[in-house]
């Protein structure tokens, strides 16, 4: 079961709503570890001196911060931690914003806010009025010393979620990118335009996350059984580079005609584009 991480209080006017902190997010990953390919054996990384090679005990290792070529400013651990900000444990709301002015790109790990006990009337009250003004808060809280701003939603209709969030000036700006289009190459005809949103519309559905699984996760996985077990593994030739489209109109109608055409094969009717309702805020995924 999973475990609080860290646990204060929402804090918002003169209100406070105790919550604890859970990780909405369980990374699953294959590890490996680095062999000596003759041996077998386990390599081992050791601290040493780039001049003398000496191996060095890490009490005596420093935080530096090059300046020039060999040339460092030493930090010290007490003059690191004189900068900490102020250990709270309040999670200080300071605007309330619409979620569609908040760019994806400035979302970073989401967790779970649960009410601490006997906090249960207040939290909902929160969510409720949150869900019902469609809004998000945007807060400051402090986490392992350091200082987090972060995006405060509903989700799910019975729960909080806290989004930690990049500052502005950590965020690359399209104009900083060189092999990015100049507006006018990226200009479309009505026609082209109406035969893409098509495509479109014959290629959505409901979102269900259960459907997209991490494929080669679980092919690294069988590999790795496989070999165990002694098998002999064939690697397999390099996948051909994609073909680029010589005309876009030509692509876009033999998509919609493979799509057509796909849909009789099923037995099922031509898909139409469907009048679907407006997505529910508190349900997008940062």
């Amino acid at each position: 079961m999973p475990r609080s991480i860290w646990s204060g209080a929402i804090s918002f006017g003169l209100v406070n709503v105790p919550v604890k902190l859970y990780s909405s997010v369980s990374r699953k990953t294959v590890r490996f570890h680095q062999l000596n390919g003759k041996t077998g054996h386990r390599i081992a990384q050791k601290r040493v001196d780039s001049d003398t090679g000496d191996e060095i005990a890490y009490e005596d290792i420093v935080k530096g911060f090059e300046l020039t070529k060999d040339r460092y400013v030493v930090i010290t651990p007490d003059e690191l931690e004189s900068l900490d900000p102020e250990k709270t444990r309040s999670i200080d709301i300071e605007d309330f914003v619409d979620l569609q002015d908040i760019d994806p790109v400035y979302y970073d790990h989401p967790y779970y806010l649960v009410p601490d006990k006997g906090a249960s009337k207040a939290y909902g009250l929160l969510l409720h009025a949150m869900e019902e003004a469609d809004k998000v808060a945007i807060a400051r809280v402090v986490i392992r010393s350091k200082e987090q701003l972060v995006a405060i939603r509903p989700a799910f209709g019975r729960a909080l979620m806290m989004e930690t969030m990049v500052f502005a000036d950590e965020v690359v700006s399209p104009e900083d990118i060189d092999d990015l289009p100049e507006a006018s190459d990226l200009k479309i005809s009505d026609r082209e335009l109406k035969m893409a949103q098509q495509l479109i519309d014959s290629l959505s559905s409901e979102f269900e996350p259960e459907k997209y699984r991490d494929e080669y996760r679980e092919k690294v996985l069988e590999l790795i059984e496989r070999k165990a077990a002694g098998e002999e593994i064939a690697v397999q030739p390099e996948a051909p580079q994609p073909k680029k489209v010589p005309d876009l109109m030509a692509a876009l109608e033999a998509s919609l005609a493979a799509v057509k055409g796909e849909s009789a094969g099923d037995g099922k009717a031509e898909k139409k584009p469907s009048r679907k309702k407006p997505a529910k805020k508190e349900t997008a995924k940062a």
